[in-house]
């Protein structure tokens, strides 16, 4: 699957698509290619997360809550077009989980993912909705907001929820929380 994660079949003002390919190990996600280009805007982000919450809704994609980094360097063995991947980190509910996972940088962008399994949806005629959320780390000290994205879609795509916000207080959301709460880890 290789998913234009703006939504669009053709690039919008002549930019390059945005590509995800999700690849696994042993029937677990385990992580996405990202190729073309690199999200530019907090909106861009949020439509990559939509596009990642959608492959999450695919059965016996995402077994639990999961947190994805960012990594900006292609990894060898890929397709040229590749710029980057999102690489899951662990499982929000392993004991060990804040404790054993430290950046040597602050990554570009965090991604937490809820299978349908861990999502309650918003709207109650929705089924099968996963969710999630992107952070990107800001550096309030030097007047540069964190931002961040919320999504829900059904498993057939259908975006039920998108959210985008700039200047987000980390602590005011359950997810930005932990995503934080990692990267200060």
């Amino acid at each position: 699957m290789n998913e234009d994660a703006t939504g669009h079949d053709a690039p919008r003002s002549g930019l390059k698509p945005i590509g995800l390919t999700p690849f696994h190990h042993d029937g677990e996600l385990r992580g996405i290619l990202i190729s073309g280009r690199w999200p530019d805007t907090t909106l861009e982000w949020t439509q990559t997360l939509v596009a990642s919450v959608r492959i999450a809704c695919r059965p016996g994609f995402l077994r639990t809550t999961t947190v994805f980094s960012v990594i900006e360097d292609r990894p060898e063995a890929c397709d040229p077009d590749t710029v980057g991947l999102m690489l899951a980190v662990g499982s929000v509910f392993d004991n060990n989980f804040a404790e054993t996972r430290h950046f040597t940088t602050p990554p570009p962008a965090l991604f937490m993912l809820h299978p349908p399994s861990e999502t309650t949806p918003s709207l109650p005629e929705c089924s099968d909705v996963a969710s999630g959320c992107v952070l990107l780390p800001g550096l309030p000290e030097l007047g540069l907001e964190h931002r961040a994205g919320w999504a829900e879609a059904e498993a057939d795509g259908t975006v039920v929820t998108m959210r985008n916000q700039i200047g987000v207080d980390l602590g005011t959301d359950p997810d930005t929380a932990v995503l934080a709460m990692l990267l200060a880890a």
